[in-house]
């Protein structure tokens, strides 16, 4: 892992000192939410900033230019898309089905005046809820498998959103697999914050 406190975070990414108070009191939150919601693993919670929000701003460099919206598939605790919205300052929509991962995510936009939209859906539903945002870029962290992603994601990336999706190791037989039914390109960023890890980043996505 390259960064292990909050402080070295903000100065390897650049977090404005604005984003940094929104970003800690969203790990406050998050903590006391912890308590009684299993927003994150309890395994992970004293390595928050090195795995949960590291994780969330090691895309900030991959982002479009120019970007300035963008959704969160299964959001749960808001990690990346929120995370990603509080530091550079850009508009979210996140999805999640889980309505107490819900609550929390609407409190913290509550408590950070973060342009965001929570929506409590199956991703499922996306398009039966009506006009689909305009986002630049669509990003997931441990939802699914990348065919079943790119079917998720579809409304948005077939409008030329570029998606951003962490990946293990086993990144290779995913993107194998869904090239029978998807046509894309494709990019590996390696991990910042785990060895075995990748940024996927997918580009000019369509239906075989």
């Amino acid at each position: 892992m390259s960064a292990q406190t909050p402080e070295e975070l903000f100065r390897i990414y650049n977090v404005s000192r604005e984003s940094r108070f929104r970003l800690q009191t969203y790990v406050n939150l998050l903590l006391t939410w912890q308590k009684a919601v299993n927003l994150i693993g309890p395994s992970t919670v004293p390595l928050i900033w090195s795995r949960h929000i590291c994780d969330a701003l090691q895309l900030l460099p991959l982002l479009p230019p120019n970007c300035e919206t963008i959704t969160d598939l299964g959001s749960g605790a808001g990690i990346p898309g929120l995370v990603v919205a509080l530091a550079a300052d850009i508009e979210v929509h996140l999805y999640e089905s889980n309505a107490k991962k819900c609550a929390f995510l609407r409190e913290v936009v509550r408590k950070t005046g973060v342009r965001a939209c929570v929506q409590c859906v199956r991703l499922e539903e996306i398009e039966r809820l009506g006009a689909v945002p305009a986002v630049q870029c669509v990003v997931s962290r441990a939802l699914a498998p990348l065919p079943l992603l790119l079917e998720l994601g579809e409304p948005f990336l077939r409008s030329g959103a570029i998606g951003l999706f962490h990946k293990g190791r086993d990144v290779a037989l995913e993107l194998t697999e869904a090239t029978k039914y998807w046509r894309f390109q494709s990019l590996q960023h390696a991990s910042a914050c785990d060895s075995q890890g990748v940024v996927l980043e997918v580009r000019e996505v369509s239906r075989v």
